[in-house]
């Protein structure tokens, strides 16, 4: 049996997944999307599924494939129908969740169906436009928005504000509410400035110039939801038979879920979506949510993958399963960042954020690899680390000892002893692996050195990597040394059990 609409029946008579209300294909179309990935399925299409299912939003989604890749059959096939396969721990309870989702009502080609988008502009009943390009998307690039259609995805988006304007005469109550989800800070201030300066490049009007700055709002939104997507073959056929029908579009998630949407009252009134579920959240400043997952969830990623793929633990749930790895994350995160984050955040809102990150890196459904957090490891330790660094000694005058470990294992893991082919190796424990990593040349020469000399200052000493001197933290260059020198000697593990730097503690 095939997910389908006229099997909807009889996949809900099983009982294994929750089926949408039948009433699903008859509700308005009102928002855009431009994209079909996982993360929107998974997430902002989630959301308004499960509103719909409340009765809250009563609204379905247009999605735009923007590219040549791939086709759009599967949605076809399905009626728009997709699994969403919900796994993982909350406040210490495992979670299992099967649900059907009914938010797409259909989905175009913008390479051969854009007369039909710019047509779904012209819809009284649209309201939202969602977007996630990739980073890479929300870019100033040459274009035309007469094309059929245009190149970049901010061409596109403005050609579909301009039919908007042209169809309803400039009429200022039919702006949109637009919430890019592509994960760059400030998205919805960068989209339109591009917008902005695309249009005025265009040589467009200026009524339509004040009409797009003013009727429409460009919320930045912030989405933290891994959704791995389809499952391997064997994972796959296993739920298939569990579930009693076949999905080409069966979508795995974590249970953890947030859309944070920087918006003031009109964006709550449009976003009638949001009070169905905790996760969506609008406020006028999320900087908060962005600093929390910044340093919280990326910072302990940051200052624990080196340690932990040194210790031989290949992925974050391995490490969670590893009593003295496991003690030593939940302590940096919740003793030594949590408590020098830089924006003034409550501690129990930090400790409560803490706790929901270490049931996520406890999921025994993803598996997240430390070899790929290490991907770019000194810029994102200046990025997510640094600042939280310098705040701690700005507090407490001390050393933060699980830090300084952290910056070690970054060390002992950035020795580069090998080039081949513009790549770069290290070794460890007789294993050798890849480092990907900009400042790699950097550290390979460092290691060339004929005299072997006390490389830990030189390196913290390096404002060019840090943006500060980290030799002029009191007692920190001393405890890395340290800690070096313990890992290279005995081991991370050893190196845990020997610091005592993983004492008991509830976690």
């Amino acid at each position: 049996m095939i997910l389908k609409a006229e099997n909807l029946n009889n996949i809900a008579d099983t009982g294994k997944v929750a089926a949408p209300l039948p009433s699903f294909a008859q509700l308005p179309e009102k928002v855009l999307q431009f994209g079909t990935g996982v993360l929107l399925r998974g997430l902002p299409d989630y959301f308004i599924h499960k509103a719909n299912q409340a009765g809250i939003f009563n609204g379905r989604i247009v999605v735009v494939k923007s590219t040549d890749q791939g086709d759009t059959s599967a949605f076809e096939k399905q009626n728009n129908l997709y699994t969403l396969c919900v796994r993982g721990i909350e406040a210490g309870e495992t979670v299992e969740e099967n649900l059907i989702c009914a938010a797409i009502s259909r989905v175009l080609s913008a390479t051969s169906q854009w007369k039909q988008i710019l047509e779904f502009a012209a819809n009284p009943e649209l309201t939202v436009v969602i977007s996630n390009t990739t980073e890479v998307g929300i870019q100033l690039v040459e274009d035309s928005i007469q094309a059929q259609p245009p190149v970049s995805f901010p061409g596109k988006l403005l050609a579909v504000l301009l039919a908007r304007y042209q169809a309803f005469a400039g009429d200022k109550t039919k702006g949109l509410i637009i919430l890019p989800t592509e994960l760059i800070p400030d998205n919805g201030t960068k989209l339109k400035e591009i917008i902005v300066e695309l249009a005025t490049q265009q040589q467009l009007d200026t009524p339509f110039l004040h009409w797009l700055t003013e009727s429409n709002i460009f919320c930045n939104t912030l989405v933290d939801r891994i959704v791995p997507g389809k499952p391997e073959a064997t994972k796959l056929a296993a739920l298939e038979e569990e579930l009693g029908y076949h999905d080409d579009l069966l979508t795995m998630s974590e249970v953890y879920r947030l859309w944070a949407i920087e918006g003031e009252e009109r964006v709550q009134q449009v976003l009638s979506f949001a009070p169905v579920d905790e996760g969506v959240v609008i406020a006028p400043d999320i900087n908060i949510y962005r600093e929390l997952k910044l340093r919280l969830l990326n910072g302990t990623h940051s200052l624990s993958c080196g340690l932990a793929f040194l210790a031989g633990l290949a992925t974050v749930k391995q490490a969670m399963d590893q009593e003295q790895m496991a003690e030593f994350i939940s302590q940096l995160m919740q003793d030594e960042i949590a408590l020098a984050i830089p924006y003034p955040i409550e501690s129990k809102n930090a400790q409560d954020f803490s706790r929901k990150v270490l049931d996520r890196f406890r999921n025994p459904h993803l598996e997240h690899y430390w070899i790929s957090i290490t991907m770019n490891y000194t810029s994102k330790l200046k990025m997510r680390v640094i600042p939280v660094l310098q705040r701690y000694y700005e507090l407490f005058h001390q050393v933060p000892e699980r830090m300084a470990l952290g910056f070690a294992a970054y060390l002992r893991f950035m020795q580069v002893t090998e080039q081949e082919n513009s790549k770069f190796y290290g070794h460890f424990a007789g294993n050798r692996y890849l480092i990907n990593d900009d400042k790699a040349a950097f550290f390979y020469e460092l290691n060339q050195q004929p005299d072997k000399v006390n490389w830990v200052p030189i390196i913290l000493q390096n404002q060019e990597l840090w943006g500060i001197n980290l030799a002029t933290l009191p007692g920190f260059s001393t405890a890395v040394h340290k800690y070096l020198n313990h890992i290279n000697e005995i081991g991370v593990l050893n190196s845990l059990r020997k610091v005592g730097l993983t004492k008991a503690k509830n976690m």
